[in-house]
């Protein structure tokens, strides 16, 4: 997997979460299914996964997703990109992606 696509995938998924930071009603739903409070968010933030989770919410929350997309200049598609991106990397990091197919 390119350094390039984990990359911008880690800076959409961060985008994301500082964009839903400043949606309270989201924010606290995303918090709960996390199983984390307010005050853990930043370390949970940089567990492995958990950006991963962030773009998971968004792809499941449709018009949140397209109020980012539309705020931030992004597709919705991208979302699906980032996530696998991030995916496939925590698979090569763990020695078990073995030649990038699906």
């Amino acid at each position: 997997m390119s350094g390039q696509r984990v990359v911008a995938a880690e800076e959409l998924a961060t985008d994301a979460l500082a964009y839903l930071a400043g949606d309270l009603e989201h924010l606290g739903r995303f918090l709960a299914l996390a199983g984390i409070g307010p005050s853990e968010l930043r370390t949970a933030a940089a567990e492995p996964g958990f950006l991963i989770g962030v773009l998971e919410f968004y792809m499941g929350h449709e018009s949140l997703l397209l109020a980012f997309c539309e705020a931030r200049g992004h597709r919705p598609t991208e979302f699906a990109a980032a996530r696998y991106a991030l995916d496939a990397e925590g698979r090569q990091e763990a020695g078990l992606e073995s030649d990038g197919d699906f």
